[in-house]
């Protein structure tokens, strides 16, 4: 099958998540002060952070999918096991920051990054499968040691918050500053291959 669907089915969704975290941000009626707003400010942060998040995942995707020429049923399903995660941003945002980062929420927040991460890495081996591991792809991604070393964070992260939510927060954000440094693997790749 073309791949070209799933590219815009994907880059659909992952907009619309971000439309329905910014609408969780509330504008304070009848109240032009700045306490107003700093009331805001937790909330505000975690949209911060989830944009991030999603902007990874998009930015991510679009080069990922460049290197498969073709989907199957199962790739299908293994992105839309991706979407359903990245679909409970919203959700998880919106309790941890109108929660002012409790511990529950934070925790909670932690598992849906997890399980992301742990979709994205369902859709990789799948495609790596079907493809083969002398492919483009697997050759690109090489060990992925970042691919990695987020869950695992994550992992450690969720039980933290139960005990130190500033410390499982650290630990999304340094996960997040992990992935924005550039990542050149795949496009490493698609220069040595040339154009198509």
């Amino acid at each position: 099958m073309d791949k070209d669907r799933l590219e815009a089915f994907s880059d659909g969704v992952m907009a619309i998540i971000i439309t329905i975290m910014v609408l969780d941000l509330k504008v304070p009626h009848d109240n032009v002060t700045w306490s107003a707003l700093q009331d805001l400010l937790p909330l505000f942060l975690c949209y911060v952070l989830s944009f991030v998040y999603l902007g990874i995942y998009w930015t991510n995707h679009h080069h990922f999918f460049k290197l498969v020429p073709r989907v199957s049923g199962s790739i299908l399903w293994a992105n839309l096991h991706l979407l359903f995660w990245l679909s409970l941003f919203p959700f998880a945002t919106g309790w941890m920051g109108e929660n002012h980062l409790a511990s529950l929420p934070t925790a909670t927040y932690g598992f849906v990054l997890l399980m992301a991460a742990v979709a994205w890495n369902l859709m990789q081996w799948r495609i790596i499968a079907r493809q083969g591991r002398s492919s483009a792809l697997a050759a690109a991604l090489g060990t992925d040691w970042k691919g990695k070393l987020s869950p695992v964070l994550y992992f450690a992260a969720i039980p933290l918050a139960f005990v130190n939510t500033g410390i499982s927060n650290g630990i999304y954000v340094f996960v997040a500053l992990l992935w924005l440094v550039p990542d050149r693997r795949i496009e490493r790749e698609l220069e040595r291959r040339g154009p198509e």
